[in-house]
């Protein structure tokens, strides 16, 4: 994943992972780096992004991370749905700022971001792909979890969020062709991966019981007696979706 939205989405600051192809897994997902250093350029128009949506449902400080490394292991996050760009317009139950963040044909949902202490150098590969063991042995020993800034007084749309939401998209573009190419990679990895079961009952991620904030405002812990070493592959829905009914709540999420 290129940066700076690998960054921020280990962070939690992002919360929607756009692709023009569904999520072919469900559950953990860990994040490597590209080996693209970030135009500055770039990494001002992404911030700039998500200081107007959060600002949009009243968070109005965000601790963007230092550095933006590449080439590195920085962290995991659950993927816990996939929904169309235009489902997620819709939905009221999700909060507005994260519903902005959904520019892309599917919008991967992304709860429990944590991020490691100090990434470590590793080879990347296109697509969803397994870590190996020896990675993961070494990932899950330095990982956090990441809180985001509590809500702020509420505040007034800013006048510049389609100027940001126009460099976000703008910023992207240098990596759509590549986005094509990636679905019948993914999906016959995830299937490859999958049917290495001996996987299935390693040491799970060993987690903070910190109460964190998913994606519609819902205090949580993380359970660790269902998550696996690897990544789940389960068969996709652009339709689903995970919390029963939907209903509304208030504010925008601590994070995704």
């Amino acid at each position: 994943m290129h940066q700076p939205w690998a960054s921020l989405l280990v962070y939690g600051i992002k919360r929607i992972e756009g692709r023009s192809w569904p999520a072919p897994i469900r559950g953990r997902l860990w994040i490597h780096a590209a080996s693209k250093v970030p135009e500055e350029a770039t990494i001002k128009a992404m911030e700039d992004f998500y200081k107007e949506i959060y600002a949009v449902n009243g968070i109005t400080e965000i601790k963007f991370p230092e550095h933006y490394p590449v080439s590195r292991l920085l962290g995991c996050v659950e993927v816990v749905g996939c929904v169309r760009c235009e489902e997620l317009a819709s939905w009221e139950a999700v909060p507005e700022g994260a519903r902005l963040e959904g520019q892309t044909d599917f919008c991967w949902l992304c709860e429990e971001p944590q991020k490691l202490l100090v990434p470590f150098e590793m080879r990347g590969y296109q697509g969803v792909y397994n870590l190996e063991k020896k990675i993961y042995e070494a990932a899950v020993r330095g990982s956090i979890s990441m809180l985001l800034p509590e809500k702020a007084s509420e505040v007034e749309k800013s006048s510049s969020l389609t100027a940001a939401i126009a460099g976000a998209r703008a910023a992207a573009t240098q990596f759509n062709k590549k986005d094509q190419d990636l679905l019948v990679n993914a999906v016959q990895n995830s299937n490859s991966n999958s049917r290495r079961s001996n996987l299935a009952n390693s040491k799970p991620l060993e987690e903070h019981k910190k109460p964190h904030f998913n994606l519609y405002g819902e205090p949580s812990v993380s359970n660790e007696a269902d998550q696996s070493n690897y990544i789940k592959c389960e068969e996709s829905s652009s339709h689903s979706r995970t919390r029963a009914d939907m209903k509304q709540l208030p504010g925008a999420p601590a994070k995704v």
